[in-house]
C-alpha cells in the first residue's frame, strides 16, 4: 500500500517562505505533496489575453523550480476542483488536504464542495489564516458586531495588532517534510487556452524607500511612487505579514492603507450582499442614466477630461492604475456621467492586475456613496481641479494622452458644474426618506 500523506494546495499564496498552511502540513508528521489547480471554472470567464494567468504562471513554474531544492516537484492541473481532488485521492492515499482560507463567496463555495467530497472518502480538510492578519471575526465591537466604519476598525486593529505582534512561519525549517518527486510538467498558456504576450510585471519585492516616503508621495501620479505590491498581495506572491512589518517601521499612512484592504474582506465576509448591491439599500434607488456611448468613452479614456482619460488609458495598457486617479475616475463615472457603479467595478475587475473584490467593491461603493464607509453622496471630485491640484505640469497626463493640449484632443463629453447639479438632483431625489415606500 502507499504511503499516506498530506497534500498542500497552492492557491492564492505563490510563495514558499511565511506560508501559513505551507509549514503546518510540512510540520503535520506526513509527507506532504504541493499541488497546484489552474481552475477551469475561473479562467473559462477570463480573455485569452487576460495577464493575470500569465502572470500566475509565471509564479508557478518559479515556484516549481524553487521547489526543485528539496527534491521534490508541484502538481499542477488544469480543471474543475472538485474533479481534480477526485482524481488526486483516487491515485494517493491522502490523510488530510491543507490550504489557506479565500475568503471571496465564490471560493467559499468551492472549498465546501472539495471539503465535502474529501470528508465522504474519509479525507481531511483544514484551512489556514494567511491572506491577512485579521480575517472577519478577529475584529469586532465591543457588542460583538463588527465594525462597518473605518476608523474606529482602524483603530481596534492597530490595538491588536500590538498586543499579539506579528509571528512569521519558517518553512523552510521544516522543509524536508515534502514528497520527493522529479519535475513535473506544467500545462502550458497554449494548452489551456491563453496567449503569453509580454507584460512587465512589478518587482517581487518590498520598495523599503518608496514606503519611508509614501505619505508625501503617494497622491502625485507624474511621480510613480506607489508600490505596486497589490498584484503580490492578490496572489500571495508577498507575505502580507512581510507588508504588515514594513509598514510598521517605515508608514503608518502605508500601513494604513493595508488596515483598508483588511476591512473590506471583512465587510465582505459578514454582508456577502454586497457583491451585486449597495451596502446602504437605499443607494439601489438611484436612477442611473447608464448612457452606453458615455461609458464607452470613459472606458477608453477619450471623456474630455485628462486626468480621467490618463487614468483609463494606463488601465488599459498596462493593468494598473494610479490610487489618486482610481479614485477620481470612479467618482467621475458614478457622479458625472450616472452610470451604475457596478459597470465601473466590472471593467476594473477585468482590466486590474491587482483585482481584489472585497477591495475593488469596497472602493467602488465608497466612490458612489453606497458604501458601508463611504464618501457622502455630495462629495463630488471636479477632476479639473483635481489635476492642478495633483498633477500641475501634466506629467502624467501627457505620459497617457500624448494628443492633450491639441486639436485631436476631445472636449468634454459632459460639463463639471451641469452634471454636478444633474447628479445632486437624483441622489436627492433617491435618498428622500418616504418617496419609495
Amino acid at each position: 500500500m502507499d504511503e499516506m500523506i498530506n497534500v498542500f494546495w497552492f492557491r492564492r499564496d505563490l510563495r514558499l517562505n511565511d506560508n501559513r498552511g505551507l509549514y503546518e502540513a510540512l510540520k503535520s508528521g506526513r509527507r506532504v505533496l504541493p499541488v497546484f489547480i489552474f481552475d477551469t471554472e475561473i479562467l473559462s470567464k477570463l480573455q485569452p489575453d487576460d495577464k493575470r494567468v500569465l502572470y500566475i504562471h509565471n509564479r508557478v513554474e518559479a515556484l516549481n523550480t524553487r521547489l526543485s531544492a528539496f527534491n521534490t516537484s508541484l502538481l499542477v492541473y488544469h480543471g474543475s476542483p472538485v474533479d481534480v481532488f477526485r482524481q488526486i485521492i483516487s491515485e494517493h492515499e491522502v490523510e488530510t488536504v491543507f490550504t489557506n482560507r479565500d475568503y471571496e463567496p465564490a471560493a467559499i463555495q468551492r472549498d465546501l464542495a472539495v471539503a465535502g467530497l474529501l470528508s465522504a472518502h474519509g479525507t481531511g480538510f483544514i484551512s489556514f489564516k494567511d491572506q491577512v492578519l485579521f480575517e472577519a471575526g478577529d475584529i469586532l465591537k465591543p457588542d460583538g458586531n463588527p465594525y462597518v466604519v473605518f476608523t474606529p476598525y482602524s483603530r481596534k486593529w492597530l490595538e491588536q495588532l500590538n498586543q499579539d505582534g506579528l509571528k512569521s512561519f519558517d518553512t523552510e525549517s521544516v522543509s524536508s517534510g515534502f514528497v520527493k518527486s522529479p519535475s513535473n510538467p506544467i500545462p502550458s498558456l497554449a494548452q489551456m487556452g491563453f496567449d503569453a504576450g509580454n507584460q512587465n510585471f512589478p518587482e517581487m519585492s518590498i520598495p523599503v524607500e518608496l514606503i519611508a516616503n509614501y505619505a508625501t508621495t503617494r497622491n502625485y501620479p507624474g511621480l510613480d511612487r506607489t508600490t505596486r505590491l497589490g498584484i503580490h498581495l492578490r496572489f500571495g506572491t508577498i507575505s502580507v505579514r512581510e507588508c504588515i512589518s514594513a509598514g510598521q517601521q517605515f508608514s503608518a499612512a502605508w500601513l494604513n492603507e493595508l488596515i483598508w484592504r483588511e476591512f473590506f474582506m471583512q465587510i465582505m465576509a459578514f454582508y456577502p450582499g454586497v457583491v451585486n448591491h449597495a451596502f446602504k439599500p437605499v443607494y439601489d434607488r438611484i436612477q442611473w442614466s447608464d448612457n452606453e456611448h458615455h461609458f464607452r468613452c470613459w472606458c477608453e479614456g477619450k471623456t474630455g477630461y485628462p486626468l480621467v482619460d490618463a487614468g483609463m488609458r494606463e488601465l488599459s495598457q498596462t493593468g494598473f492604475m494610479h490610487n489618486r486617479v482610481r479614485m477620481v475616475a470612479a467618482s467621475f463615472l458614478t457622479k458625472h456621467l450616472l452610470i451604475d457603479w457596478r459597470w465601473g467595478e466590472a471593467w476594473f475587475a477585468e482590466k486590474l492586475l491587482d483585482f481584489e473584490l472585497s477591495s475593488n467593491n469596497g472602493n467602488w461603493q465608497w466612490a458612489a456613496g453606497s458604501g458601508c464607509d463611504a464618501a457622502p453622496y455630495f462629495r463630488i471630485f471636479n477632476p479639473s481641479e483635481q489635476l492642478k491640484k495633483f498633477d500641475p505640469d501634466s506629467i502624467y497626463v501627457k505620459r497617457w494622452v500624448p494628443e492633450y493640449e491639441t486639436i485631436d484632443y476631445p472636449e468634454p463629453i459632459v460639463v463639471h458644474a451641469e452634471a454636478r447639479k444633474r447628479c445632486l438632483q437624483v441622489y436627492t431625489d433617491a435618498l428622500k426618506p418616504g418617496k419609495h415606500e
